[in-house]
């Protein structure tokens, strides 16, 4: 063949195309529907599981790059699987697993999808942005009681949307905020408006959770987006640009948390939630002090002791999902947990600032991971649907990267 023949290109199917296209639209539904998790199953299990099954059906394909996330996650599952055997009274521990399990392959099937098309990245943040505005305005609606019956989207006086806690509804927020910020910092300003009418609600649903922990993610998540872009940006209109947009973004947030701290609910339940140690933090028994005694009691139960068992020899659950990962999956599912973050994070700083259609989306995913991981010492994520959703997109990102770069060798070889 000549140097300048075309190379062969399949011949276009509108059959498999639309096929395609029904599919990501299904994938959207799915995430949005993450966003209303009041009972269990929720709507989104029941679709997703669905979902997966058909996926798996019509071709689900697995490839090199998402296997050690598939492996890492069913070896983890497999750890809560054996300390279920050490279970006096089994009571909802295997259906706890069997929600473990579901999840992992969720995370496992949105990384294959994103490989297969990385254009379903832009979708699932959209749809993911849709859900987190309706949950936020739920929860920010049924906070101030705007109508009867608006206490089921609230739990203790603080905001929770559709979500059955607070501490979850929060940190669900964080990836879409961290969206819209992205496209006010990166977009044309004509879009402006919209973008920052979205990051103003999603940031008073944050604040009204009244969750430590969301508030100190969605800090650290805006600060580290800002400082990335200005890393990543090296022309200096660029990084002019970026700075003027954060800084007023930062002030109307300021204007808009001075507001709602004229209502004196939310002032005395802001002074309260802003103690870094609370009653139940310090003290016997405390949450620091269960975090001890429950290390220490791990070190001899290798298969753990079991899902959900933790409450009952404690006052409450272990907030603290390294601790969890240990007492609920065992040592096996602790070094497959702990290798999971560790390979994820390590893979996402390698690929971070390269340049790349899925770039946005893979610094996004991983800036909220990382403060997932670093609020999991004092809380417990291991079944949030979002963090799962977070680590499908990240590693649907490396096996983008790895496909990318498999292809740039064969080019060069074949030059």
């Amino acid at each position: 063949m000549s140097d300048t023949a075309l190379p062969y290109a399949p011949p276009f199917r509108p059959q498999l195309a639309a096929v395609g296209v029904f599919g990501s639209m299904l994938v959207a539904v799915g995430v949005f529907l993450s966003g209303f998790v009041m009972s269990e199953p929720a709507p989104y299990e029941l679709f997703m599981a669905g979902l997966i099954g058909l996926w798996a059906i019509v071709g689900l394909r697995i490839s090199r790059g998402v296997a050690p996330l598939l492996v890492l996650l069913v070896t983890f599952n497999v750890g809560g699987m054996l300390s279920l055997t050490v279970m006096d009274d089994l009571a909802g521990g295997p259906m706890y697993v069997a929600v473990s399990l579901f999840l992992a392959l969720s995370s496992v099937f949105f990384a294959a999808i994103i490989e297969a098309r990385h254009s379903r990245l832009e979708l699932i943040f959209r749809a993911w942005v849709a859900g987190a505005l309706i949950t936020s305005i739920l929860g920010i609606l049924g906070y101030f009681h705007a109508f009867p019956g608006a206490e089921a989207f609230t739990l203790y006086d603080r905001a929770k949307g559709a979500f059955q806690d607070p501490n979850v509804f929060g940190p669900y927020l964080v990836a879409p905020s961290l969206y819209l910020m992205y496209g006010l910092l990166s977009g044309r300003i004509l879009g402006a408006p919209l973008k920052i009418a979205g990051v103003l609600i999603l940031a008073l649903g944050v604040f009204l959770s009244f969750s430590r922990a969301a508030w100190a993610l969605y800090l650290f998540s805006v600060v580290a987006l800002v400082f990335i872009m200005l890393l990543k940006e090296r022309t200096g209109a660029f990084r002019l640009k970026i700075l003027i947009l954060s800084i007023s973004a930062a002030g109307l947030m300021v204007v808009a948390l001075l507001v709602a701290l004229q209502f004196d609910k939310v002032a005395d339940l802001f002074s309260n939630r802003t103690q870094l140690v609370q009653d139940y933090d310090g003290g016997h028994l405390g949450r620091f002090d269960r975090h001890r005694i429950g290390f220490l009691m791990s070190m001899e139960k290798p298969l753990g002791i079991g899902p959900m068992v933790f409450s009952k020899i404690f006052p409450e659950d272990e907030h603290n999902i390294w601790l969890k990962s240990l007492t609920s999956y065992g040592w096996l599912g602790f070094l497959c947990y702990v290798s999971l973050i560790a390979w994820t994070l390590s893979a996402g700083f390698k690929y971070l600032l390269r340049n790349r259609p899925w770039q946005p989306y893979l610094m996004i995913a991983l800036i909220t991971i990382v403060g997932h991981s670093v609020i999991g010492f004092v809380i417990d994520t291991d079944h949030w649907r979002h963090f799962y959703l977070l680590l499908g997109i990240l590693w649907g990102c490396f096996a983008l990267e790895r496909r990318h770069n498999l292809r740039s060798v064969k080019g060069a070889v074949s030059g």
